[in-house]
């Protein structure tokens, strides 16, 4: 049977979970993901962790903060005035906000801090920090 090697294209099911056992992610209700190892698009320690499987192979493994989203860093904190947000929005911490790059690109922020004349957004990723745990099932080699 054979096994998953680098830049293999792979379907693969996967329950993500923080390390106080909290799913933020699942494809178990869609199809499974597919993707091609060894491109950059999934984090270091997911295509570590595909590698070798064999189909129909569950397991699971951890994936600590510098194989996983990274450290949070300080410099993607910004302070952004009351005045050039729009008019009719109410900013909570935790919501969700996009800006337009001059390139035509989105960048996704979150509201992490709320005062009166200024919010704080964050430009990390919403896992940053955080060690994380998935259960994978390799259903396809392609």
């Amino acid at each position: 049977m054979s096994q998953v090697k680098e830049n293999d294209t792979v379907r693969v099911h996967y329950t993500g979970k923080l390390s106080n056992g909290q799913i933020f992610d699942s494809s178990l209700d869609r199809e499974p993901l597919e993707i091609t190892l060894g491109q950059g698009m999934l984090i270091p320690g997911f295509e570590k962790g595909v590698v070798n499987m064999k189909v129909n192979e569950k397991k699971t493994i951890n994936i600590p903060v510098a194989e996983a989203y990274g450290d949070v860093q300080k410099e993607l904190f910004h302070e952004v005035k009351r005045d050039q947000l729009p008019q009719d929005m109410t900013p909570e911490v935790g919501m969700g906000l996009a800006s337009k790059n001059p390139d035509g690109s989105e960048v996704q922020f979150r509201v992490a801090e709320v005062h009166e004349e200024h919010i704080i957004i964050d430009a990390n990723h919403p896992l940053a920090g955080q060690d994380l745990t998935f259960e994978l099932e390799l259903v396809e080699i392609k």
